[in-house]
C-alpha cells in the first residue's frame, strides 16, 4: 500500500505530509496517535526491503541512534515493519537543516555555535563506540531555538560489527576524510575531519574542495591543501583559521586527538582570536617523490665508479616506509579513477531552490532527471522549492530521480494547553507550535500572578501556523480598598460600598444607637477582591411601647394592663371624697399614649375613700 496523507502506519502513526527522501528511505511527518505528538517517520523504500544489506543498514541506524539519548542527537522512539517494509519513528525537529542555514549565510559566531553542538553529539556518539562517518549539513537539523541535532545514522559504524568492510567508500565526497576517500579504516578522527568541513562551509559558504565530479573532489581531499577560510571571509580571525586547518589535516595523527581537544581549540580561538594556537603548515598534503631521470633508467648495471665515497643524499636517507605509503596512496587514486571511468553516466544536478514548482520540474527534466515532488508546511514562499535531494552541484545517475520539496504554506496546528505555566514557558510552547503570541494581562482569583490563564482561541483549536494567539496572563486578584461606613446612615453606606465595586449585605440589630445607623461592618478595612461582599449591621434602636390608659380601672386591672406591656407599675394612694373612686385609678404618669421603653415604670394614682367620722352633739 503506497504511503500518503492520512495513511496509518502500523496502527499507530497517521501520516501528515512528506518531509523529504534520501537514497534509501522517505521521511514523513506523522502523528503518534497513542502519545498525541508529532514524529518523523522514516520508511525504507519498498525496493530495498528485500535487500539484506539495506535492511541491515536500516536496522543499524535504529540501533545506533536508539542508544544515543542526547540533546544534540535526534531521538529514536520506535521501529517496526509495515506493509512489507520497515520504518523508524524519530523525534520531529521543527526548524531547518544546517544546509538551509548555510545557503542563507551564517555569521562566524553562529557557525562556531552550531559546530560546538555537533561536537557535543560526536563526543557522545564516540563515547558509545559509534562513528558517524557521514556528517554533513544535510544531516544536521536546527530548531527554532537554535538547538542543533544530528540525524540519519544510516551508515554509522558501531564497534567492529559493520556491513561495509575496509575498502568501500561510504559518505558524501565533499565531506569525506582522506582516509575515507581511499577506502581505508575509518576512526573518530574521520568524523572530526567532516566537522572541520562543516565549520569551513559555515564560515565561508563553500566547501574546501569543489570539482565537476565526486571523484575529482575525492582526489582533492587526498592531495590538495584547502585555502584558509579568512581568504574567503575576512571576518574569520587568524586563530579560527588555524583550528579549521588542523581539523582538515590529511594525516589523522595531525588532527585533533579528540572532540574535547577540538572544542578546547575553539575556546582558545574565541578568547584570543588574533593568535594561532598552533602551527598549521604541517597539515598539508604528503610529499610526492621526484620522478626518476631518463639517464638513471638507461644506465647499465655494474659496479659504481671508483672515487671518494659520497655522502648519502637527504632523499636517499628517507626510510622506505614513506615510499610504501606513497605507493599505497597512488594505488588508491588509480582505483578511484578506474571506478570513475567505468561507472554509469553521471549528470550534475542543477539548482532549483527558490524556483516555482513548474520551473523546477522543467529544469530538471531538461537535464534528464525524473522528478518527485514532496510538499511541506512551514516558512517560505508558497509554491516555491525549499529543498532538493540530491542538492545542487552533486552528481547523480542519468534518468535517476530528484526530489524537490515545495512549500504549501505554514499549515495548521492545534493550540497547545498552557494553563498554569509561567508566561515565558507558555510563550515558548506556543512559539514552538508555530504561532505568533500576543500577551495580555488579566485579573484572576484562581491563577497566580505571572502564570497563564489560557488562550484565545482556546486550547485544542486548529489554527494556521504564523497566526496570532492571544495569551491571557494573570496579574493576580483584582483588589479594592474597603471604605469605612461606621456611624453612617444605611442608604449612604450602601452607596459608598457599591461605588467601590463591593456588594453590601445588610443585617439589623437592636441598639441604643439611632435607628438606621451602621453600628458594625465586616470586613472593616483593608483590601478584598473586587465584587466581594461587605456585611453592615444597622441599628433598629431600642424597642418602645405606647403607655395604655388605665384611668378608671381598678388598681388590679390597671396593674395587669401595664404589665402586659412589659412595664413596671408604681402605686400611689390619694384620698377621694367619693366612695365610687375608692380603689380606682384616678391618674397615671406618664400619660396614656406616651412611648416608653419596655421595663420603664408607670406610676398610677389610686383613689382611697374613708368614711368620715360621725360627730354626735354633746349632752349638756
Amino acid at each position: 500500500m503506497p504511503v500518503a496523507a492520512n495513511t496509518v502506519v502500523d496502527g499507530r502513526y497517521r501520516i501528515i505530509n512528506r518531509l523529504g527522501s534520501g537514497g534509501m528511505a522517505e521521511v514523513w511527518c506523522a502523528e503518534d496517535t497513542q502519545l498525541d505528538r508529532k514524529v518523523a517517520l522514516k520508511i525504507l523504500q519498498p525496493r530495498f526491503a528485500q535487500d539484506r544489506e539495506f535492511v541491515e543498514r536500516f536496522r543499524r541506524e535504529a540501533s545506533a541512534a536508539a542508544g544515543l539519548q542526547h540533546p544534540n542527537v535526534v531521538s529514536v522512539f520506535d521501529r517496526g515493519e509495515f506493509d512489507g517494509t520497515y520504518y523508524i519513528a524519530m523525534e520531529y525537529v521543527e526548524g531547518a537543516s544546517l544546509r538551509d542555514l548555510v545557503n542563507r549565510g551564517m555569521s562566524v559566531e553562529a557557525a562556531v555555535g552550531v559546530t560546538r553542538q555537533i561536537l557535543a553529539a560526536a563526543r557522545f556518539a564516540h563515547s558509545h563506540g559509534v562513528i558517524r562517518r557521514d556528517l554533513k549539513p544535510g544531516n544536521v537539523l536546527v530548531d527554532r531555538h537554535g538547538r542543533a541535532s544530528v540525524t540519519d545514522f544510516g551508515i554509522a559504524k558501531a564497534g567492529v560489527s559493520e556491513i561495509t568492510q575496509t575498502g568501500s567508500v561510504m559518505g558524501t565526497a565533499q565531506y569525506l576524510s582522506p582516509e575515507q576517500a581511499q577506502g581505508l579504516e575509518v576512526t573518530a578522527a574521520s568524523d572530526l575531519y567532516s566537522i572541520g568541513v562543516i565549520l569551513y562551509e559555515g564560515l565561508t559558504g563553500r566547501v574546501p574542495f569543489e570539482a565537476d565530479s565526486a571523484v575529482a573532489v575525492a582526489l582533492k581531499q587526498v592531495s590538495e591543501v584547502p585555502r584558509p577560510p579568512s581568504e574567503l571571509n575576512p571576518a574569520v580571525p587568524r586563530a579560527l583559521d588555524a583550528v579549521v586547518l588542523k581539523a582538515l589535516a590529511k594525516d589523522p595523527a595531525n588532527r585533533f586527538a579528540s572532540v574535547d581537544e577540538f572544542a578546547a581549540a575553539l575556546d582558545a580561538a574565541e578568547k584570543n582570536p588574533s593568535v594561532a594556537p598552533f602551527e598549521t603548515a604541517v597539515f598539508g598534503a604528503p610529499p610526492v617523490p621526484p620522478p626518476e631521470s631518463a639517464e638513471a633508467r638507461e644506465a647499465p648495471a655494474g659496479p659504481p665508479p671508483e672515487g671518494p665515497p659520497e655522502q648519502p643524499r637527504r632523499d636517499q636517507r628517507r626510510p622506505r616506509w614513506r615510499w610504501a605509503i606513497v605507493a599505497v596512496l597512488v594505488a588508491a587514486l588509480v582505483g578511484v579513477a578506474v571506478w570513475a571511468l567505468t561507472r554509469p553516466g553521471q549528470v550534475v544536478v542543477p539548482s532549483v531552490i527558490g524556483q516555482t514548482e513548474g520551473a523546477a520540474v522543467q529544469a530538471l527534466e531538461e537535464e534528464g532527471f525524473e522528478v518527485e515532488v514532496a510538499e511541506t508546511q512551514g516558512d517560505g514562499d508558497p509554491g516555491r522549492v525549499s529543498e532538493q535531494d540530491p542538492r545542487a552541484g552533486e552528481e547523480a545517475a542519468e534518468a535517476s530521480s530528484v526530489t524537490i520539496t515545495v512549500v504549501i504554506g505554514p499549515g495548521v496546528a492545534k493550540i497547545p494547553s498552557v494553563e498554569g505555566l509561567p508566561e515565558r514557558q507558555a510563550v515558548r510552547k506556543l512559539d514552538k507550535a508555530g504561532f505568533r503570541v500576543k500577551s495580555v494581562a488579566r485579573f484572576s482569583d484562581e491563577v497566580a500572578a505571572g502564570r497563564a490563564i489560557g488562550t484565545d482561541p482556546s486550547e485544542g483549536t486548529e489554527l494556521a501556523r504564523e497566526q496570532t494567539v492571544t495569551l491571557r496572563v494573570s496579574k493576580g486578584p483584582d483588589l479594592v480598598e474597603v471604605p469605612s461606613v461606621l456611624g453612617v446612615d444605611q442608604a449612604i453606606a450602601e452607596s459608598r460600598l457599591r461605588r467601590a465595586d463591593l456588594v453590601p449585605n445588610v443585617e439589623t440589630e437592636e441598639s441604643a444607637a439611632a435607628e438606621g445607623t451602621v453600628i458594625t461592618q465586616d470586613p472593616g478595612s483593608g483590601t478584598v477582591p473586587r465584587g466581594s461582599e461587605v456585611t453592615i449591621v444597622v441599628s433598629t434602636g431600642i424597642e418602645s411601647v405606647a403607655v395604655s390608659s388605665v384611668i378608671g380601672q381598678s388598681q388590679q386591672a390597671a396593674r395587669a394592663t401595664l404589665r402586659a406591656q412589659e412595664l413596671k407599675v408604681a402605686v400611689q394612694k390619694q384620698d377621694v371624697p367619693s366612695e365610687s373612686d375608692d380603689g380606682v385609678v384616678i391618674d397615671q404618669s406618664p400619660a396614656a399614649g406616651t412611648r416608653v421603653q419596655a421595663g420603664d415604670t408607670v406610676t398610677i394614682l389610686v383613689g382611697r375613700f374613708e368614711e368620715p367620722a360621725t360627730e354626735f352633739p354633746e349632752e349638756g
